[in-house]
């Protein structure tokens, strides 16, 4: 049997809004993107998105109105499990599925819609731990945590692998389930970075601005500005200088980005390229000005980035060097091995890396135990991970000396980008995912998922889990009074002191408290029966009720009478 894909999807995006913030990250940036571009090209109906900030439509942001003008669009909160089960699919653009899962078990909607993330980076051991722990919640093969590159799902196999190994040995277990690991790749708006590079106009007017000829050579790079978490910049600083002196042209290195650690770390660029490159023309802007860093993409001629660091999974600033048809020069890592054709669309650099053993054992258990931080982790291990600088430096002057070469790679990494890492390519891969997991949500037997506890045993809820710390618990039979001297119009006095208001989504309005002390007020000294003083209630707004009657008692308004 063939399910019909539906034309809705559920995206858990608790930031509710659609601009990029400053001082970005890549994910941030990756996951905008997809998310805007699934509804521009996935030809859905229904969008809905679970946000933290109560959004509505009148109260979204201009560009996610404009993305929805002709889609019904509906803004329910996170722990909202009716608008996934209607959609399907929901999405996430994290790889954190065990808190989704657990909440799709309590409301027994195990097989009501697929759960889908999304994995950025899988250095921080911390990440791998969250993510792992998709293999102990209730996932199912349904669900699906997608890998960007081939080096990322490789990465995944090995640890989910060695997980199960370890279960087995430790407890017995025989079952191994998991979400699904799909490779999908992270994708780019093609057409507006091919626009970008082809604008003459922003090309010379930079140009100008920072006394570049025009038969000189810029070389770009774009990105975080980080050496502990992106890339150590010497290498690119010494591959250029190097290239310099065999190229029949000025070279100029171009970097656009933030530094996270602000003005600290561009001393310390500065003193690298002073050191290392006197020579050269080292230009850091501001990458957070988006039309300044159009105007880089406008005036370069090649593109470089020599990552090192292990945070880095996919790359997007090389395939956006691609899409706006220039070469590029990376490093020979991770997913830029995917994306780039070496001698194709630009040249893959060799690396070296460490083999690990006792000193790897040993920064792993000072970051474990907190005594080094994960900037300290991944940075010692990129500054122990080598890119080949001569290597670098002669595939900058080969493409310097040889503007054929230049075009000719530009434009197989353009026809690339627009074949495999557009967004109407990748969104076409996202719905044919969920369509595959729909089927597979159908072929299940219904009593498969049925047998999970509705609720994580490790984290549990907290009025049930220290329910033994109280004298008493409310319950049906408990029996409720005013409390001596007391009125239900005492209630607008509690109100004033500040401390009492304090916390109110867990119980029901002033009013609904005013209506239950009024019940009280009514029955005298005899008080009534929990069970009797919410009979009328909805089984829904009761608990909501029952907090309250336990709030008032907290406010001295009531007082109870265990059977």
């Amino acid at each position: 049997m063939t399910l019909p894909l539906k034309k809705s999807i559920a995206l858990f995006h608790p930031q509710g809004n659609f601009s990029r913030p400053n001082n970005f990250f890549g994910k941030d940036v990756a996951n905008l993107g997809l998310f805007k571009a699934l509804i521009r090209y996935g030809d859905f109906k229904e969008v809905s998105l679970l946000n933290q900030i109560g959004l509505s439509r009148e109260n979204a942001d201009a560009e996610l109105l404009e993305l929805t003008s002709r889609i019904e669009l509906n803004c329910v909160p996170t722990f909202d499990t009716v608008a996934p089960s209607r959609c399907g699919t929901l999405l996430r653009g994290q790889p954190y599925l065990s808190e989704l899962a657990w909440m799709r078990c309590n409301a027994h909607l195990d097989n009501a819609y697929s759960l889908v993330g999304l994995i950025h980076t899988i250095a921080p051991p911390f990440i791998r731990e969250l993510i792992g722990a998709a293999a102990v919640a209730p996932t199912y093969q349904w669900d699906a945590l997608i890998c960007t590159s081939p080096a990322v799902k490789h990465s995944m196999e090995i640890m989910f692998d060695s997980f199960a190994a370890h279960m087995a040995n430790r407890f017995g277990a025989v079952r191994n389930p998991r979400p699904q690991l799909p490779l999908i790749p992270l994708a780019v708006d093609t057409e507006a970075m091919g626009h970008k590079r082809t604008d003459l106009e922003s090309r010379a007017e930079f140009r100008k601005r920072f006394s570049i000829d025009s038969d000189d050579i810029v070389v770009l790079w774009v990105g975080r500005l980080s050496y502990f978490e992106k890339a150590f910049p010497q290498s690119m600083i010494e591959a250029v200088q190097l290239a310099s002196k065999n190229c029949k042209s000025r070279l100029h290195f171009l970097m656009a980005g933030w530094f996270p650690g602000g003005d600290d770390d561009l001393r310390l660029y500065k003193q690298a390229a002073d050191l290392l490159a006197p020579e050269l023309n080292l230009i850091a802007l501001n990458g957070n000005d988006s039309s300044l860093v159009d105007k880089c993409w406008a005036a370069a001629d090649i593109f470089i980035s020599l990552v090192d660091n292990i945070q880095e999974t996919f790359g997007i600033t090389p395939v956006e060097a691609m899409a706006a048809g220039l070469p590029v020069v990376v490093s020979d890592w991770d997913g830029y091995r995917y994306t780039v054709r070496d001698q194709v669309d630009g040249i893959l650099i060799p690396t070296l890396a460490s083999a690990g053993g006792d000193l790897g054992y040993l920064l792993s258990m000072l970051h474990s135990l907190e005594v080094e931080t994960y900037q300290t982790y991944v940075g010692a291990v990129a500054q122990h991970t080598a890119v080949h600088v001569q290597k670098a430096a002669a595939a900058i002057a080969q493409l310097a000396n040889n503007s054929q070469q230049r075009i000719t790679m530009g434009e197989a990494g353009r026809r690339r980008a627009l074949d495999m890492f557009s967004w109407p390519v990748v969104v076409d891969l996202y719905k044919q995912l969920f369509d595959e997991l729909a089927q597979r949500r159908l072929t299940v037997e219904p009593s498969f998922a049925s047998n999970a506890p509705r609720l994580n045993p490790l984290r549990g809820e907290p009025f049930r889990d220290f329910t033994h710390f109280a004298t008493h618990v409310i319950e049906p039979s408990l029996r409720l009074r005013l409390s001596q001297g007391s009125k239900a119009s005492n209630l607008e006095a509690c109100l004033l002191v500040q401390l009492n208001t304090f916390y109110p989504g867990l119980r029901g309005s002033p009013e609904d408290a005013m209506k239950l002390l009024f019940a009280l007020e009514e029955s005298g000294p005899q008080g009534l029966l929990v069970d009797e003083l919410l009979e009328n209630i909805s089984s829904q707004r009761k608990p909501y009720l029952e907090n309250t009657l336990v709030w008032m008692a907290k406010l001295g308004l009531i007082d109870w009478l265990p059977s």
